[in-house]
């Protein structure tokens, strides 16, 4: 390029500088690593470690024959969102399909969120919220957990949309239904958003019930974590019928394909394959817990499918560091001076030998 034409382009940039200015300023969400390396043992980013349910390649199979490509989806999901009422006691009207639970609050964020507005989280918590609050051009209020209980004290009452993870990541802590009802009251009528990603792996029923009760109350639900679909991409939200109809119209017109409508489908009504994969989670969960303890680390009590781990004020960033030198990747996470690892309960196998490489390192 000759002088003249680098001169140009320094002068003329084009379509980046007319991105928004909250977009240039933000630095965005960063998903967790995702290496192709089949030697890695992969605990960082809460992936089931166990594969779905047969039920769902016989699904996919299906949906792959005659002319079911060739044609659009279901726009509503409806074979879903049928199966999920009839699974979860609920009225199907009521269920909202997206692309990941992260469409999921992107679609609310968008419908409730104007720009120069507020949205309300915990901290620390799912770094998702920010961004999302980011891209809207609104204000984010990180709430500080009160023994990792929301704080409904210093919650800002005139919050236009509040997230509250539950179980909550990265700590798997969970808060009671009490507390939320506090907070569903100190913030209405704006909608309190109750996160249930991780909700299968804990010992409650959730909240899904609560829906019709509480009217300004939306859960929203993944089938990446307990469903092992997170390489499909499918998660939904439960609110009333009428405010689910609002939603749809700020929702892309086919957001979920066919073979993750077929995925999911399948996923959600096979419940023996369901409770099977759970109960073997959960149990590796409970003898990981201390013996990550024996090897030096806090760890919190946890009802979701990782364990949130500490050493005080020691660093762990080098431990992070050399498990993956070692081909183990974990989460480090770093709120503010405040980190740790965030580990994913593996398969019996792969909880072996990240806690024999833990015992080496350490």
């Amino acid at each position: 390029m000759s002088d003249k034409a680098d001169r140009l382009a320094a002068t003329r940039s084009g379509a980046l500088d007319a991105i928004r200015a909250n977009v240039r300023a933000m630095r965005g969400y960063v998903p967790g690593e995702q290496l192709n390396d089949p030697g890695i043992v992969k605990l960082n980013t809460n992936e089931n470690p166990y594969p779905p349910s047969p039920r769902v390649f016989e699904a996919v199979r299906a949906a792959l024959t005659g002319d079911k490509l060739r044609k659009y989806p279901q726009p509503l999901g409806d074979d879903f969102r049928r199966a999920a009422g009839r699974v979860l006691n609920v009225d199907p009207e009521s269920i909202l399909i997206g692309n990941g639970s992260d469409d999921i609050l992107t679609i609310l964020t968008r419908a409730f969120v104007p720009e120069g507005g507020l949205i309300a989280s915990p901290t620390p918590s799912y770094v998702l919220y920010r961004s999302l609050a980011e891209i809207q051009g609104a204000r984010f209020a990180a709430v500080p957990f009160a023994d990792w209980q929301p704080d409904v004290t210093a919650w800002p009452r005139e919050a236009n949309l509040s997230f509250v993870p539950n179980p909550n990541s990265p700590s798997g802590t969970l808060a009671g239904p009490i507390l939320l009802m506090k907070l569903r009251d100190a913030v209405h009528p704006h909608p309190l958003v109750i996160d249930e990603a991780y909700a299968d792996f804990a010992d409650s029923p959730g909240h899904v019930g609560f829906v019709n009760n509480w009217d300004n109350l939306i859960v929203t639900r993944t089938l990446s974590k307990s469903y092992s679909l997170a390489g499909v991409r499918f998660g939904f939200a439960l609110a009333r019928p009428e405010v689910v109809r609002e939603l749809v119209k700020v929702k892309d017109s086919y957001n979920c394909d066919v073979l993750s409508l077929a995925a999911a489908t399948a996923a959600i009504e096979d419940r023996d394959y369901f409770r099977g994969v759970r109960a073997k989670i959960l149990a590796t969960r409970e003898r990981m817990r201390p013996a990550l303890a024996a090897l030096g680390f806090e760890v919190t009590p946890s009802r979701a499918n990782f364990l949130w781990c500490r050493r005080g004020d020691r660093p762990v960033k080098p431990i992070y560091e050399e498990l993956k030198r070692r081909k183990i990747l974990v989460r480090y996470m770093d709120y503010d001076g405040y980190d740790g690892l965030r580990i994913t309960v593996g398969t019996d196998a792969e909880v072996d030998r990240l806690l024999s490489e833990l015992k080496a390192i350490l």
